[in-house]
């Protein structure tokens, strides 16, 4: 299902959790879970991989993960603020140490000049740490792409949040 480079990659993110005892949760819009099914395709993630909340609406970001309305009126679902509420939300509703969230435009519609397809941005929690943010602009490249290269970059975002 995901290409063999990014199966070692997941691989090599788990066990430096695991050997960190770090537990991980993942809250998904716009790449709709696919971060979470590339970790568990790996056996034995479990021990990592806490829970994964896929929040494609406005209000199931508001109802699962506690992203205030407001919040969203002011900046729009595809934002800094909101991916960062995203990433802090999914730690607060979980038993994980980090969080990693993903908010943007796959397309191939709905873009604008402010906001347009291939804007993504991502966010990263850890317990006692601060949340670390990246923003991403594929372009036009197509919504598998898009998607594809959202998680390539969320597993690299992983790697400074278990550092940092």
């Amino acid at each position: 299902m995901f290409p063999s480079a990014m199966l070692d990659e997941a691989v090599r993110l788990l066990d430096a959790f695991r050997a960190r005892r770090l537990r991980l949760a993942t809250a998904e819009s716009c790449t709709g879970g696919l971060i979470a099914a590339l970790l568990t395709e790996i056996p034995g993630a479990s021990d990592v991989v806490e829970r994964g909340f896929v929040t494609y609406s406005n209000a199931a970001k508001q109802e699962s993960l506690g992203v205030p309305a407001a919040l969203l009126e002011a900046h729009g679902a595809i934002s800094e603020a909101v991916a960062r509420a995203m990433a802090e939300g999914a730690l607060a509703h979980s038993h994980a140490d980090v969080a990693l969230a993903v908010t943007g435009l796959a397309g191939p519609g709905g873009g604008s000049e402010a906001k347009p397809v291939g804007l993504v941005h991502l966010a990263a929690a850890r317990s006692g740490g601060s949340t670390l943010h990246q923003e991403c602009r594929f372009g036009d490249i197509g919504r598998d792409q898009v998607r594809v290269r959202s998680v390539e970059v969320a597993l690299a975002l992983l790697w400074r949040a278990l550092e940092a």
